[in-house]
């Protein structure tokens, strides 16, 4: 574990971030791993505290691709950080990317059922709000103006 990761984790944003990825896998490993064994995730977010006293109970496939979420979302260079859909720099591999977009449309409707009803009101309404920034963006740019970090590039 190296201290820009120990410093990251200590922002409050990124440790919500973490510990929403770690629950909303656990709720995919539930549903579509039951068959596997699963045990508390062991990390160095986990150890840092990202998710409490509590981890979420992954299958070994499922710790992998949440370890690769942790180390994304930490390192990630936006601030404030977009959701990955509505992002410009695409971080997560193909295969990657493509884990997450079916394990969040899997966890995110059965989130409610866990606890997350809050959780999903919020990150609907961020949602909302990322899309109309991006609409708002792409109309400019299409009127030949520029924002001003565009103009500086």
């Amino acid at each position: 574990m190296n201290e820009r990761f120990e410093q990251r984790l200590m922002q409050v944003q990124v440790r919500r971030d973490i510990k929403t990825l770690g629950d909303f896998t656990a709720i995919y490993c539930r549903g579509n791993h039951a068959d596997r064994t699963r045990r508390a995730f062991a990390s160095d977010a986990a150890d840092l505290g990202a998710y409490g006293r509590k981890p979420p109970v992954v299958c070994d496939e499922c710790a992998e691709h949440l370890r690769y979420g942790e180390k994304r979302r930490a390192y990630c260079p936006k601030d404030p950080k977009p959701f990955c859909a509505h992002c410009d720099t695409h971080c997560y591999k193909a295969d990657e990317s493509e884990w997450q977009r079916q394990m969040m449309r899997y966890s995110g409707p059965r989130s409610a059922l866990h606890g997350y009803a809050i959780a999903g009101i919020r990150h609907a309404m961020e949602a909302r709000t990322w899309r109309r920034e991006m609409e708002r963006r792409a109309a400019e740019t299409s009127d030949g103006t520029t924002t001003g970090n565009d103009a500086a590039r």
